[in-house]
């Protein structure tokens, strides 16, 4: 079921609070090497103690929110990534001892990072993921940088993923193989496609690459890197550094896009685009969401209701929802006047980085929310009840939906995993493509 076009009749649950917490911090014993506790010691002999006979309570320090990969203060989106670090502390802070988490519901992260000692004594979870209708199918290593596109286009047999590290890599599904690495000699901010068509948002420019045919494109005209791309009713938008959402028409064959007048109205970078009923969203650094007529291309309404950057945005039944780094998804819905409203709030304990939205294998629509703390959370819509967690060893900021139940995270150490849902019914098994069934 494509979450655009969902129908449901449920309604929305009443707002609930939002729940703060973090384990306490436990002092090491002295002599105990800090470097060792972190998984980070590269000494062999090393002068302090490695003591696998620690108590418990060295593991139960509370787990480092990550920086960016490119540090802070450096890149394109210093600011998109310095807020959400000092946004997403501020408010988990205020309450951080009153709900602490039990160790079983926090994955261990010496395990994630292959140094766990505890072994099955150890109070956390060694799982990269809790709940039970969905598994991991395969991890593509090969990135050297976060993963910041994921592509199958439809019929074909390969995956495409764009990263930081300025390259494409192509991965066979029979095998799970990189097949081929194009490198693009720039960062690749975004990356989309449709049909045959993929696009890289790059610093100043759009490539366009036809996988069909191999003609191939440079769409300039933009300024700064390009942060999101969407495409509807036969129109490429793609935000930019500076604000501007650039608007592109598909044209001839010879000359496939011809760029039309821009959108302008954002005081700040655009990092979010989403399409429905007629309509382009536009999320922002500014913290607002703009709402354009994709006939006219004026824009409409302005939404204020975030407090932070509005990271993603996704079109749900006749609902918009929006994330961001103030640690809330908002959900908004249409006024009798036509106009959209926040209809229901849902909060998190961390800044939101991207949403999807898929079906699990009872056709139940299901949200996808990645996080700062490193994790991915699903929950079944209308409800938001939580139907498992993903772990990570870094942020995800990657979330990619296929046919036949795939869906896929990238992360900003380049790792990229394919997942499916379990228990599909036979139409949506006949969907799946061969190439994932063997990776």
């Amino acid at each position: 079921m494509d979450i655009k076009t969902a129908r449901s009749t449920v309604g929305w649950t009443q707002k609930s609070a939002a729940q703060y917490n973090r384990l306490q911090t436990a002092p090491t014993s002295p002599g105990v090497c800090t470097f060792w506790l972190e998984g980070r010691c590269k000494r062999n002999p090393c002068r302090f103690l490695h003591d696998a006979s620690l108590p418990c309570n060295v593991y139960h320090r509370a787990a480092k929110l990550s920086m960016p990969e490119d540090g802070p203060g450096k890149g394109p989106e210093s600011s998109v990534v310095n807020s959400a670090n000092s946004s997403s502390r501020k408010g988990g802070d205020s309450s951080i001892e009153k709900n602490p988490q039990t160790p079983q519901e926090k994955v261990c992260r010496y395990w994630i990072s292959g140094n766990c000692v505890k072994g099955d004594a150890c109070p956390f979870l060694h799982s990269r993921f809790q709940g039970v209708d969905f598994a991991m199918l395969a991890k593509l290593e090969g990135h050297k940088k976060g993963v910041s596109g994921i592509a199958l286009p439809s019929g074909s047999t390969m995956l495409y993923s764009g990263s930081k590290d300025g390259t494409i890599r192509i991965w066979d599904c029979h095998t799970g193989q990189c097949v081929q690495v194009i490198n693009l000699r720039g960062e690749v901010g975004c990356f989309t496609c449709e049909g045959p068509w993929l696009f890289l948002g790059m610093p100043n420019t759009v490539k366009a690459w036809n996988i069909e045919n191999g003609a191939s494109y440079n769409i300039s005209g933009l300024v700064g890197q390009v942060h999101t791309m969407e495409v509807g009713n036969n129109m490429l938008f793609a935000g930019a550094e500076d604000g501007t959402i650039l608007v592109w028409k598909w044209g001839s064959e010879a000359d496939p896009f011809q760029m039309a007048a821009p959108l302008r109205g954002h005081t700040r970078g655009v990092v979010s685009l989403t399409v429905g009923c007629d309509r382009l969203y536009s999320g922002s650094i500014d913290q607002t969401i703009r709402v354009w007529d994709l006939h006219t291309l004026e824009c409409v309404q302005e939404l204020v209701g975030h407090t932070d950057v509005v990271m993603s945005l996704l079109c749900w039944d006749q609902y918009l929802i929006s994330c961001s780094l103030d640690q809330t998804v908002k959900v908004w819905g249409a006024t009798e006047g036509g106009s959209l409203e926040v209809v229901y709030a849902h909060h998190e304990d961390h800044g939101i980085l991207a949403l999807s939205g898929m079906s699990d294998g009872g056709c139940k629509p299901v949200l996808l929310c990645a996080c700062i703390d490193n994790t991915v959370r699903l929950y079944e819509l209308p409800s938001f009840t939580e139907r498992g967690k993903i772990f990570s060893r870094r942020e995800i900021r990657t979330l990619q939906t296929a046919p036949g139940g795939l869906f896929f995270t990238g992360d900003t150490t380049g790792m990229l995993t394919v997942w499916n849902w379990l228990d599909l019914p036979k139409s949506q098994q006949e969907q799946l493509p061969h190439l994932m069934e063997s990776c």
